[in-house]
């Protein structure tokens, strides 16, 4: 049975993810798209039609599509701009099919459903809320700035967001995703417009507190100018938690220690973006498991500091694919090897021991694995053995 794993938040940091986890075997995807941008193309259709924008709805759906071909490029081209702006200037046509097929069909979530089916995505794409919805946001200096672009262009710091109208309802099938998910993955994305916002509907953040689903928190690798000036991994955490009124903690934060090259952190230095500060220290004191490592590209970085997909990837595959070992041992070395194994799975439930002795023989050996198993229920088995040529292992 394949496992669930849900990502929430917006943007280009959520494509990214889904661009590489897509390609994870033996896993069924769910996208919940924050759904309160108010700028560029989304914005103009939002206003001129009273629909919820469609663009980070797009963006997910062609990061999911299994044919990256002209039909991709075709949701991806923009009408240009003309010296006399002309309607369809500036919108791209994935949104304006969005917008026609909502009418059509009667809803935003009937649109997505029809167009998966046109690019053959691999997963489901939900919307947070079908009803159009304003962020507002209350800045350190108490100024209240409304508007998802214009928040994202604050010189203060931002103390507190909250939705308007607050009548405004999330999308049902959103929790019902969760409760039967098996990992939830919050972020890489724009902290107070694309990750806190799903969050702050009191059925959702219950509904990830009662899912037994693994939590994982992918911390963005460089601060974001007017929303994220200065902050820690650890203050990125706390602001979630913040605003989810403290219902869940992560069982996992991801953070990139990867080296960033230095033409790209002067470009972003310019913008007044800096990389993410790690605090080690702090980040100890949560009651999550914290990765570090190098998840940026090797190579060929283009304009922007991004994780790379296939290295997120590997990461949360370890995490949701539960591994057991099993250690063969004759006995001298079985405790050594025990200790490990226990350093490669961290839990002692996923580590069984079979100490063999010469006389016994293959069926008897195969009869032992088969029961540890089964007891252990984990996705990968792996054998760790001391045992060379000359022992029943060599004829498994």
């Amino acid at each position: 049975m394949n496992k669930k794993v849900l990502t929430i938040g917006g943007g280009t940091g959520l494509a990214t993810l889904l661009r590489g986890i897509k390609h994870i075997k033996g896993i069924d995807i769910v996208c919940v798209v924050t759904m309160m941008d108010d700028g560029g193309s989304s914005g103009r259709l939002r206003k001129e039609f009273g629909v919820v924008p469609p663009g980070d709805i797009r963006n997910c759906l062609l990061a999911l599509s299994e044919k990256e071909d002209l039909l991709s490029k075709l949701f991806y081209y923009r009408f240009p701009l003309k010296g006399q702006k002309p309607e369809v200037g500036g919108h791209s046509l994935g949104n304006l099919l969005l917008i026609a097929m909502s009418d059509i069909l009667g809803g935003i979530h009937k649109a997505v459903s029809a167009i998966s089916e046109i690019l053959s995505i691999k997963g489901k794409v939900l919307p947070v809320t079908l009803q159009t919805a304003n962020l507002v946001a209350q800045l350190e200096n108490g100024k209240i700035v409304k508007g998802e672009s214009k928040i994202s262009q604050s010189f203060s710091q931002i103390k507190k967001l909250k939705i308007v109208p607050s009548k405004v309802k999330h999308y049902p099938e959103v929790e019902k995703n969760i409760l039967d998910s098996d990992m939830i993955i919050i972020g890489p994305g724009s902290l107070f417009t694309s990750l806190i916002p799903p969050l702050m509907f009191d059925g959702i953040v219950n509904s990830i507190k009662k899912s037994k689903a693994k939590k994982v928190f992918i911390c963005n690798i460089m601060t974001q100018p007017g929303e994220t000036n200065n902050y820690s991994v650890s203050m990125h955490v706390d602001k979630i938690y913040e605003h989810c009124k403290y219902k869940f903690e992560f069982d996992y934060i991801i953070v990139n220690r990867g080296r960033l090259p230095l033409s790209l952190l002067n470009h972003y230095a310019k913008q007044n973006s800096f990389p993410v500060k790690i605090d080690c220290s702090k980040l100890r004191l949560y009651n999550s498991k914290i990765i570090y490592g190098n998840f940026v590209p090797k190579e060929n970085f283009g304009k922007y500091l991004r994780h790379d997909p296939k290295k997120i990837t590997q990461k949360n595959t370890r995490v949701i694919m539960k591994t057991g070992i099993i250690v063969l041992s004759h006995g001298k070395f079985s405790q050594e090897l025990v200790n490990t194994a226990f350093s490669i799975v961290g839990k002692q439930d996923m580590v069984e021991n079979i100490s063999v002795i010469s006389e016994i023989d293959l069926n008897t050996l195969c009869e032992h694995i088969k029961q540890k198993i089964s007891v252990m229920q984990a996705d990968n088995i792996v054998l760790l053995t001391d045992m060379l040529g000359g022992t029943p292992l060599m004829h498994l």
